[in-house]
Parts: C-alpha cells; sequence; structure tokens
C-alpha cells in the first residue's frame, strides 16, 4: 500500500467536469465512508471546492479509486480519464501541502472541505 492523490482542478478540468464530480459538504462523509468500505482503500481524505475535487488514499493501485469516483457521480471512468492527474508519495504530500496553503488555488484562501 501506499499513498496517492489523484483529481480533477481547475487546470486541469473545464468547469462542467468539475462540477460533475464534487462532493457537496453533507455528503462528503458518506462518499468517504463507502470509498473506505467498498473499495480496497485503507484510509482516505476527500477534498472538494468548486474548483477541484480530490481524493488522498492509502492503496495498492489508483485505479480502482478512480473508478469508484466516477461511479459514485455515475459516470463512466472515460468521461474523466482525460482529465485526472495522479500523484504518488512524496509528489501526492507536496501536492497536499500546495493545496491546504492556497498555494494551488484559483484564487488565494479558497475555502476547502475536508473529510477524515
Amino acid at each position: 500500500m501506499q499513498l496517492f492523490a489523484f483529481g480533477i482542478n481547475h487546470q486541469s478540468a473545464p468547469l462542467e467536469v468539475r462540477e460533475r464530480v464534487a462532493f457537496n459538504a453533507e455528503g462528503l462523509s458518506v462518499a468517504l465512508r463507502d470509498l473506505v468500505d467498498h473499495e480496497p482503500v485503507r484510509e482516505a481524505a476527500i477534498v472538494s471546492t468548486c474548483n477541484r475535487t480530490e481524493l488522498y488514499c492509502n492503496a495498492q493501485e489508483p485505479a480502482n479509486a478512480v473508478r469508484w469516483l466516477a461511479a459514485y457521480h455515475q459516470l463512466k471512468p472515460a468521461a474523466l480519464e482525460p482529465y485526472i492527474y495522479t500523484l504518488s508519495r512524496e509528489r501526492a504530500v507536496k501536492h497536499a501541502f500546495r493545496v491546504a496553503s492556497g498555494l494551488d488555488s484559483m484564487v488565494l484562501g479558497e475555502p476547502r472541505f475536508w473529510a477524515r
């Protein structure tokens, strides 16, 4: 198992795609529970704003979690594949800090929703 981060953001996907995979704050904990309960993911966090949806997870292979993201939002994986980026290990950690600090935002100080 290793840490992976994957998702879409304002640089990788058009607004229409970002809107289709956004999580609302009220449903975030249910989605996170579903991911951990139904996929080979040991631990996970979801970051979802109007400009990004990212999953950080401890998994053997991120492809299963990508398929989960598509299925959860009733999309085919092929609809997301051109826009998804995947980062592993140190790159995932560095990216998480850039997102949390607002360095990877369209607008500095963009609000974030975190679930653990």
